[in-house]
């Protein structure tokens, strides 16, 4: 059987791709952001910090906060007919209203 050639960021040059105006340095606040339980987030994954980020094929999907696991939030999220918990750091999660 074949080996599967690059690793986890593969085929994503367009996704993980910061437009002109988020390029630079990091938000504080964006990284130190707090949920609450029973929240509505959108994964929008920050390429520049790979630490908790979660698997590109969810880029762009609605999740609902869990609850905490150290620095990270369990975020619950809906793969087709599957739900899925996937443990996601804070700077790459925003709030839904």
């Amino acid at each position: 059987m074949g080996r599967r050639k690059g690793g986890f960021r593969r085929g994503t040059r367009y996704k993980l791709q910061k437009s002109s105006r988020d390029k630079g340095k990091l938000s504080m606040t964006r990284f130190f952001q707090s949920f609450n339980e029973g929240e509505k987030v959108l994964l929008t994954a920050e390429p520049a910090y790979q630490k908790g980020m979660y698997f590109p094929r969810y880029h762009g999907v609605v999740g609902v906060v869990n609850g905490k696991q150290g620095s990270c939030y369990n975020v619950a999220i809906k793969d087709h007919d599957k739900e899925k918990i996937i443990v996601i750091h804070p700077v790459h999660l925003k709030k839904m209203q």
